[in-house]
């Protein structure tokens, strides 16, 4: 089995956690390219500490040979587990496969990878086309048949929830001729880069007075395209309809300001549920499904988006 040794300022690592003979987790998480990833972390921290795991957390910085290496790390400690954020869904087959051998169980939050189902524990996180087809149906019930051209910001080329969120909605405005998508380019899920290129969306579409709406594949990147519509005289939520998802606290501040329309839940949460599988596996031995789904709900202006915030914005986003 190969090795690489890195020092820790290439793995970022930090250890959580120190009961004395506890179930050693290695986490390897994207990076902190969002409030949900942020929370995601903030809450996968807070599993670990209440169940007396000892955590090793790597923040890849987005970047895959980064967990590539941080996960034959975790193997070469011999950790009794590994989550995986992967940041992209291809190139996992060997280090897997080195995980599979040093008998570690492996499970995936959040985005899924074009690997061997056997090389994995469970994937836990909510099914991906199916948040693209919400956020394209809700999009076709507000337009009602009226002509509406959108742009959308995708997340970071060749992930999964990039590939899956375009695909949903796309399947979703399938057959309503009145909806196309006229642009679409890469916002790498952060608020700075949906800023950039919704900013390059108005200039190329007579200002904006072109676009009907926006399509952003999470809540970070339409924020950063709130301020770019803003930016440009116009007003967001009303001469641009803004759809994304995730539902951190910030596009609730946004929809109960008038400034964006709707956003579909991502739980970041996703510790709980991989958390509850290892140990049912440590215990007996007993294998999940492949697939564990969390929920994906629409949220509205109507849905009390002030509140909404309120409730979330002490979660760690």
């Amino acid at each position: 089995m190969s090795k690489l040794t890195l020092g820790a300022s290439a793995l970022a690592l930090t250890v959580m956690g120190t009961a004395a003979g506890a179930q050693v987790v290695g986490f390897s998480q994207i990076g902190s390219e969002s409030g949900w990833r942020a929370a995601e972390t903030t809450l996968t921290r807070q599993q670990a500490e209440e169940r007396g795991y000892q955590l090793q957390f790597s923040d890849a910085q987005q970047r895959q040979e980064n967990q590539i290496a941080a996960i034959r790390s975790f193997i070469a400690q011999g950790v009794d587990a590994i989550l995986l954020a992967p940041v992209v869904a291809t190139g996992w087959d060997s280090v897997l496969e080195e995980a599979q051998e040093a008998e570690i169980p492996v499970v995936l939050l959040d985005r899924q990878v074009d690997s061997d189902e056997s090389l994995y524990l469970t994937a836990v996180g909510s099914d991906l086309v199916h948040e693209g087809e919400v956020a394209g149906q809700w999009l076709v019930d507000e337009v009602a048949g009226e002509e509406c051209r959108v742009v959308e910001l995708q997340g970071t080329t060749g992930s999964s929830p990039a590939i899956d969120r375009k695909t949903g909605f796309e399947n979703a405005i399938e057959g309503h001729d009145n909806i196309e998508i006229v642009r679409s380019q890469t916002g790498d899920f952060t608020r700075a880069l949906g800023k950039e290129v919704m900013e390059s969306f108005l200039q190329a579409e007579n200002g904006g007075a072109d676009i009907c709406a926006l399509y952003a594949h999470n809540d970070d990147m339409a924020v950063g395209a709130i301020q770019a519509i803003k930016e440009a005289g116009l007003q967001p939520g009303t001469d641009i309809l803004i759809v994304s998802i995730d539902a951190v606290p910030d596009i609730f501040q946004a929809m109960a300001a008038g400034e964006a329309n709707a956003t579909v839940e991502l739980t970041p949460n996703m510790a709980g549920p991989a958390f509850d599988a290892l140990e049912a596996y440590w215990a007996d031995g007993t294998e999940p499904e492949k697939f564990i789904q969390t929920e994906s709900r629409l949220y509205t202006q109507a849905d009390d988006p002030a509140g909404e915030y309120e409730r979330r914005k002490d979660l760690g986003y």
